[in-house]
């Protein structure tokens, strides 16, 4: 079993083997599981989709950013004037002047279950110029006052047991597996294009095959003709026919040698993140068409299909971020009721150092607690809300089980295209031998003279179409294989390959 590992979402690769190593020019001979290895390194559907699961870890870290403290600082300077009065018969004192600098701190922000949080302190000098009773200006000197207080805020009810950052976070995780999962099933949808553009490739070089044998067997019977004319043992119509039929059949060898083309450059497309370094490539199938007759149960493959199928997996988890959802929802129709405490401690003196002092030995403490209870009226905006989520909610179950049901049809038409596909692998072998048996009996017979030219250019084309029929059969079977492993979620278990999302 290769096994693919997932850290964040950087996809390491098993080694490839050196039958796999890029080379530039010429025919590169690559087994199935090689095209897989190759793909899951360079395919750009994959390298697309597996960026996002690196998105919504971003998102999902930013997310938990809601319980980052908030640290703040601010200092300032007040000035002050104060006059006495102002009469022109009585003496005026000098104004009193004051002056104050503050400096203060603090961190705050929000804990997991929703406690808001601030602690903070402060310092304070207040200094200045007052009149005395003698109307004499004079200089106070200098006066310190400090604080320190812890201040929190527990919500009861509305956002006591979800608010707004705690569904966030929740939402993100599903969000996250979610990601996952379409990187795991665009994974799978590019191993059954990769193997089925394989399979294409294989009928494409095969049936080139056919067709170069087709124009063989048209220009030998065209030269068994033209001797037969030259000694009169032949109408001259007969060679005219051969001649149209060989130049019908160099017509359809260069229009399956296009073809082969086109598979290349499909097969090509899903191997490489750099076209032009495989534009001189021919890609060399080293796998034979076969048809490995398959045990079809369509009760396990509806199974596997309702259990395994990634996208049928994110739909589901998708639903529980709406359960989310509504429970946040709900949660906002409650009153607002938040418990309220806080504790201090103050400091007083004329010297900086005293009002420390004051705040280590709790001189001046102070604390309070309560309540707080807001209820809105009315509240038409949470409860609308709540309804408008249930409705989503019950579309997105409706939806899910017409996915369920798509499944179901998705399995049924793949089992019976696999079914059929068997089927007429054995009718075209059949069908194929037939012709070939045909053919060579009235070849005989033309050569005994007791058959004629026409008959024998129909049963070539006959067994021309077998032959072709022969292996897109094969080719059928197999694509059908890999599409009815898609359908039931288990391309990777059918391809013993293993991812690890961590």
């Amino acid at each position: 079993m290769q096994a693919y590992r997932f850290f964040g979402v950087a996809l390491l690769a098993a080694a490839i083997s050196g039958s796999a190593q890029t080379t530039p020019s010429g025919n590169r001979a690559l087994a199935l599981d090689e095209c897989f290895q190759i793909a899951l390194q360079h395919n750009l559907d994959v390298q697309i989709q597996r960026i996002n699961p690196e998105i919504a870890r971003y998102n999902l870290s930013m997310a938990y950013g809601g319980y980052d403290p908030t640290f703040n600082f601010s200092a300032n300077q007040s000035y002050a004037r104060s006059e006495q009065g102002r009469s022109l018969s009585v003496f005026q004192p000098p104004a009193n002047e004051s002056w104050t600098e503050m400096f203060s701190a603090g961190i705050g922000g929000q804990l997991p279950t929703g406690t808001l949080y601030d602690v903070g302190g402060d310092v304070r000098r207040n200094s200045g110029f007052a009149s005395d009773n003698t109307g004499v200006l004079r200089d106070v000197g200098f006066d310190y006052s400090s604080g320190i207080a812890i201040n929190l805020t527990q919500p009861l009810l509305k956002n006591g047991w979800i608010d707004q950052t705690r569904m966030t976070i929740q939402i993100n995780k599903k969000t996250l597996k979610t990601t996952d999962l379409a990187l795991v099933y665009q994974i799978m949808n590019t191993l059954t294009v990769v193997e089925q553009a394989y399979y294409d490739l294989i009928f494409a070089r095969e049936n080139v095959k056919v067709q170069q044998q087709a124009l063989q067997l048209a220009d030998r019977l065209l030269a068994e003709n033209k001797k037969r004319v030259e000694v009169g043992a032949m109408a001259p119509l007969d060679e005219k026919q051969a001649e149209s039929q060989a130049a019908v059949s160099r017509s359809d060898l260069l229009s399956s040698q296009n073809l082969l083309s086109v598979a290349q450059n499909a097969l090509k497309r899903q191997l490489s993140d750099e076209f032009n370094q495989w534009q001189d490539v021919n890609v060399d199938p080293t796998v034979k068409l076969t048809a490995i007759p398959v045990a079809f149960n369509r009760g396990d493959s509806w199974q596997k299909g309702l259990t395994q199928r990634p996208d049928l997996q994110q739909m589901r988890i998708d639903l529980e971020k709406q359960d989310i959802q509504l429970r946040y929802a709900r949660n906002q129709m409650y009153p607002q009721l938040d418990l309220k405490g806080s504790y201090g401690r103050n400091g007083v003196a004329s010297q900086f150092g005293g009002t420390l002092d004051d705040i280590a030995v709790a001189r001046n403490p102070n604390f309070s607690f309560g309540g707080v209870m807001s209820i809105p009226i009315g509240n038409r905006s949470a409860r609308n809300n709540v309804k408008i989520i249930r409705a989503q909610k019950q579309q997105s179950l409706l939806q899910l089980k017409k996915f369920e049901q798509d499944i179901m049809v998705q399995i049924d038409d793949a089992v019976n295209q696999a079914r059929t596909s068997l089927e007429r692998v054995e009718a075209t072998r059949q069908a194929r031998a037939y012709a070939e048996a045909a053919l060579n009996a009235e070849q005989k017979k033309l050569e005994n003279g007791k058959s004629t030219s026409f008959v024998v250019l129909s049963l070539q084309r006959n067994l021309t179409s077998a032959r072709s029929e022969e292996i897109r059969a094969l080719t059928e079977y197999n694509r059908a294989l890999a599409q009815l492993a898609l359908a039931e979620g288990s391309t990777l278990d059918r391809n013993r390959i293993k991812l690890e999302i961590k």
